[in-house]
């Protein structure tokens, strides 16, 4: 749980040190309300939502809101007969380039393995925002990949 917490504040905030301080703090909250969350009845969508709140808290304060969507675009040169190792951390670089909430549904949905409805609940989103941002996502980093591959 802790790991999969993890990837998806990185993927926010792309700092390894402020990804940690944020999931200390949202653990540090959830211990202090142990007996509270002890019954409640989706932990883990609760937890994603505090996450994603506390991300949002510290971006505020530091005046990087819109750190969250702008990313530098990293193109790799790689040969026709990369292995699979060496494509998913290219299909991360190409994340990049999507936008937050495409972002957010492809990393629950390809890394993370949950479901739509899953995915909807931690978001706040209804199911078809799910189902479409995943499409757009997919189209543009197979389009990107597509790109890639006949500049070679």
């Amino acid at each position: 749980m802790k790991s999969a917490l993890y990837r998806l504040v990185f993927l926010w905030v792309k700092d390894k040190s402020l990804a940690e301080d944020l999931l200390q703090n949202v653990f540090e909250r959830s211990f202090l309300r142990q007996n509270e969350l002890a019954n409640h009845p989706n932990l883990k969508g609760w937890l994603v939502k505090s996450l994603k709140n506390e991300a949002l808290m510290h971006f505020r304060k530091s005046a990087k809101l819109d750190a969250l969507e702008d990313e530098a675009e990293l193109i790799f040169q790689e040969s026709e007969e990369e292995e699979i190792d060496q494509r998913v951390p290219k299909i991360f670089s190409l994340m990049k380039n999507l936008t937050t909430k495409q972002q957010e549904v492809f990393q629950l949905r390809e890394v993370e393995g949950l479901s739509y409805d899953e995915i909807a609940e931690y978001l706040e989103i209804s199911i078809e925002q799910v189902k479409v941002n995943l499409h757009r996502a997919r189209k543009s980093i197979r389009e990107q990949l597509t790109k890639q591959a006949s500049i070679k």
